[in-house]
């Protein structure tokens, strides 16, 4: 039986002038639309992959998506075809994490959704020495979810500053969670800062992850209580959008808050805080 974890992520901590976050979208099929961030990340302790597959595909990770040095984060696009031949012993890997993700009910009760919502998108190692805080929210991502699947951690957290999130991670634990918001890869002693200094002894290995996308429709994200909304109504409400936010890595925290005052008003004036993948 695997464990699912759902924590809540809604007491967002919104810097003032502003009284709530949103997020705009870079696509035609959203212009002069924003939603609200989705408030929950749901943790599921898997148990389909052994220790010794989860070495393997780790190890293909970083030298398909190699990194060297803290605040490095690479992807390296793979298939589902190459994972079933570096672990023959798996080789229906999609159809796992499908099935360990369809108990969070994001795309609603129907297990063929997630089994087609997985095996449709883009399937990636993700590699990384420690990650300062950044969003993910470039082209199509504002109306998806993001899941990963632990595969190589060592004394690490995932941290989301602006709800108030740490979360010791282990091998083998499967994420799904809304990269608008910042996130980054901490040490657990660090008090929920990325901290280089934490990352960069000898010793430090690298983070490794398999991650893929689940995308919503805009009557998934309603059910959700995120729906998709004009600008002026989030407007209204005295939104940030984190289309337009530039975090501190080290902190998380939002920067140039003044310039971001009329940003609902002003969609697509501004840079996006997101990274390329």
């Amino acid at each position: 039986m695997q464990a699912h974890e759902l924590i809540a992520a809604d007491a967002l901590r919104v810097p003032a002038p502003f009284r709530s976050f949103a997020v705009s979208s870079d696509e035609a099929r959203h212009a002069g639309q924003a939603r609200a961030p989705w408030g929950q990340v749901h943790r599921v302790r898997t148990r389909f992959l052994n220790a010794a597959t989860q070495a393997t595909l780790a190890a293909q990770g970083l030298t398909q998506a190699p990194v060297r040095c803290f605040y490095d984060v690479n992807y390296a696009a793979t298939s589902w075809a190459d994972l079933a031949l570096a672990a023959p012993e798996v080789p229906n890997l999609a159809e796992h994490i499908a099935a360990a993700l369809h108990p969070l009910g994001v795309l609603g009760g129907t297990p063929g959704r997630y089994r087609r919502s997985v095996v449709a998108s883009r399937i990636d190692y993700l590699t990384a020495c420690g990650a300062g805080f950044h969003n993910d929210v470039a082209r199509h991502w504002p109306r998806c979810l993001f899941w990963l699947l632990a595969l190589a951690v060592d004394d690490v957290e995932f941290v989301m500053p602006h709800a108030g999130l740490r979360l010791p991670l282990a091998p083998g634990d499967l994420l799904c969670f809304d990269q608008t918001i910042a996130h980054g890869l901490c040490r657990p002693a660090d008090g929920g800062l990325a901290l280089a200094s934490s990352f960069e002894t000898a010793a430090s290995a690298p983070q490794v992850f398999l991650t893929g996308e689940l995308r919503l429709s805009d009557a998934q994200w309603a059910t959700l209580g995120s729906p998709w909304l004009p600008v002026a109504e989030h407007a209204r409400r005295g939104a940030l959008d984190l289309r337009l936010a530039q975090f501190d890595e080290r902190t998380g925290t939002i920067q140039q808050l003044g310039s971001l005052r009329d940003g609902m008003a002003c969609i697509g004036t501004g840079a996006a805080g997101s990274r390329a993948r």
